[in-house]
Order: structure tokens, then C-alpha cells, then sequence
């Protein structure tokens, strides 16, 4: 058994084709080779042919001019170049793009998730554990062109989605590259992979674009939340209310004869030491206001990284009882859609725990 403190995302980005200032970005002109008689087309397609995602897409733009992306609703123009609490330009930064084997197994599949790394952030934790792309911006500018041009490539090479990391600054930059890239073969889901501070109306901006949800529910309290996250204390709230949108948009987890997720909604929660992000009040959250057959994935990865040794309760791994604790509780309210990797670690954790009991 690999050791439990692996990060598969944080090797994946030491690993990546593209990292920091060596970037190898593939032209717009790469065109897609699957037959597209044979493909279940994404939604995204849809909203193409009817006309309807250029016009979501020029919206989308416009939000630039008073910026009120997330909720911390900074209200800047960063077309002008005016940068509020992200510190993102108007324009695309990216760290990093490739296929990666860290996601969930029904995202990553053979060919491996299509995981674009977007520089910035609009949360900023403490304990950020890719802190040197999310705080300090480490990346390099590339225009819309290329990374429709990229897309394409993950898309050509056997990824099974286009996987976009902390893309809520910057979802307009995104929205353009995508029509480019849909106008030019693009035929796999596309994965909203975000931190879950997301204002509803903008989650409204992208029915029948995204594919498949991927938000983090981080805490569920608002006071940890303020805390840890740059002052966020409406973190829980909002991301109540835009997971709840999210749902509604695709479901649930769907899968296709391979294994490989097509559409629907997929929780993250990390469990933190000394319960600072409530796994107990999210387990029930879950369970009372969307279904018990959700897909949720009870994550253990927390590390000690950037600022979390300056904060006591956060500056330690978790133990296999939290850890343990965190799936019971999930477990206790029902819910059956469980991660299958949470799954297993909470097994060989039992079994661990019953042998040294004995």
C-alpha cells in the first residue's frame, strides 16, 4: 500500500506539461479526431447550436467591467486592469495543464482527467496547500485561443473531460475559450472544479455548460470559515445555496458503461483536525436538503501547508479516529454514495483500529 501522505495533486503539478514559466501551449488549430456521429455530445453542444452560448458568453464577459464573480462581490474593473481580493487579471493564467490520476476514479478513468490549473483565487485558505498558484499567482498569461487550443489536445491524447481548477475568477476567459474549442470538435464534459464560494447567479450562467460539478463543501461554519479562508464568513451560506443550484442543473453522478462520469454532482469534504470544518453538519446537511444517494467524497489528504502552522488547531494531520468519525457520521445519516477510495481508507482504518484495540 502507497503511503498515506502522497498528494497526488500536488505531484501531479510537479510533473505537469505545463509548469510555472515553462509552458508548452498547443495552437487553437488542433482539431479533435474522435467521429462525432459517435459521441454523446455534452451539453455544452447543445447550447451552440442553438445560438444560446454566445449570448451566455458575452454576458458572462461583461461581469469583467464591475466584477461580481463570487461573492465577495469586489465590484472592480478589471477590464481597465483594476484587481479586487483574487488579484486575477481579466485575462487567463495558467500553472498548469495535463491529464491527471489524482481526481476521483470515475473522472479519471484510463486517459486520466484533463485538469486545467488556473492561477489565483477568490477563498485563499490558510492552509492551502497549492498556495504558490492560488495566493502568490504563479503561472503565465495565455489567451483564449490557446486554451481552446488546449483543451483540444487533453481531448485528442484520451482525456475523458476538460477538468477546470478554481475557475470562478476567471469563468467568463473560460466560457470564450470553450466556444472556440466546441466550434473546433470539443465533445467531453466539461468539470467545474471549484472551491464552492460561488455567487448562485453565476452558477445560473452556466446551466447546460457545465457538465459535471465538482465543488469543495469546506466548512460549514461560519466562524471557521472567516478564520481560515480570508475573512469569508458567508462561505457556508453561499456554498449551500450554490450547491443546491448545482444540483438541480445536472443531478445526480452519472456514469457511462465504462465507469466514466458524463453529468451530475460530485462533493468534496475535507476533514480537518479538531473538527474545524464539521463534517458531522455537513454529513446532515447533505442528507436533508439534496439526497442521500449523492455522490460525496470524504477526503483525508489535509496537510500542514503555507499558514496552517501559525493557527493551532489547524497545525496537525488528522488522526485515523477523526478521520473514522467523519465517515460514520455520513454513514450514520445515510448517506450510500460514498467515494469508493473513502470507502476502502475507512476500512483499512477500522481494521487498524480494531488491532490495536485487541
Amino acid at each position: 500500500m502507497k503511503s498515506s501522505s502522497r498528494n497526488p495533486r500536488r505531484d501531479f503539478l510537479k510533473t505537469s506539461l505545463f509548469v510555472g514559466g515553462s509552458f508548452l501551449l498547443f495552437p487553437g488549430s488542433i482539431y479533435a479526431c474522435q467521429n462525432r456521429e459517435q459521441i454523446d455530445y455534452p451539453s455544452y453542444v447543445k447550447l451552440e447550436r442553438e445560438g444560446i452560448l454566445a449570448k451566455r458568453v458575452e454576458e458572462a464577459y461583461a461581469i469583467y467591467e464591475e466584477c461580481r464573480l463570487c461573492p465577495r462581490e469586489c465590484g472592480v474593473n478589471r477590464i481597465k486592469g483594476e484587481k479586487g481580493f483574487c488579484r486575477a487579471p481579466a485575462g487567463l493564467k495558467i500553472y498548469s495543464a495535463n491529464p491527471h490520476y489524482g481526481e476521483e476514479r470515475s473522472l479519471v478513468g484510463k486517459g486520466g482527467s484533463g485538469t486545467i490549473f488556473f492561477s489565483h483565487c477568490n477563498l485563499r485558505c490558510v492552509f492551502c496547500q497549492n498556495w504558490s498558484i492560488s495566493h502568490e499567482g504563479h503561472g503565465k498569461k495565455i489567451k483564449e485561443t490557446d486554451l481552446a487550443g488546449t483543451m483540444l489536445y487533453l481531448q485528442k491524447i484520451g482525456c475523458h473531460n476538460i477538468n477546470v481548477v478554481t475557475p470562478t475568477h476567471i469563468m467568463p476567459s473560460i466560457l470564450r475559450a470553450l466556444r472556440i474549442a466546441c466550434q473546433k470538435g470539443l465533445r467531453i464534459p466539461l468539470v467545474y472544479n471549484t472551491s464552492g464560494y460561488e455567487r448562485v447567479e453565476m452558477i445560473k450562467v452556466l446551466d447546460g455548460i457545465a457538465d459535471i460539478y465538482l465543488p469543495d463543501m469546506k466548512f460549514m461554519n461560519s466562524r471557521m470559515a472567516e478564520k481560515y479562508s480570508g475573512g469569508a464568513a458567508d462561505y457556508p451560506d453561499a456554498t449551500k445555496k450554490a450547491v443546491i443550484e448545482m444540483n438541480r442543473q445536472v443531478g445526480e453522478h452519472v456514469t457511462d458503461k465504462r465507469g466514466i462520469a458524463v453529468r451530475g454532482l460530485m462533493i468534496r469534504h475535507l476533514v480537518m483536525p479538531n473538527r474545524v470544518s464539521g463534517a458531522l453538519e455537513f454529513a446532515k446537511w447533505v442528507s436533508e436538503n439534496l439526497s442521500q444517494t449523492t455522490y460525496v467524497n470524504i477526503m483525508k489528504q489535509y496537510r500542514v501547508e503555507y499558514k496552517a502552522f501559525d493557527y493551532p488547531a489547524i497545525w496537525r494531520r488528522i488522526t485515523v479516529r477523526e478521520y473514522l468519525e467523519a465517515m460514520e457520521w455520513a454513514e450514520s445519516y445515510g448517506l450510500t454514495n460514498l467515494d469508493p477510495d473513502s470507502v476502502k481508507a475507512m476500512e483499512i482504518y477500522r481494521s487498524r483500529e480494531q488491532r490495536a484495540g485487541s
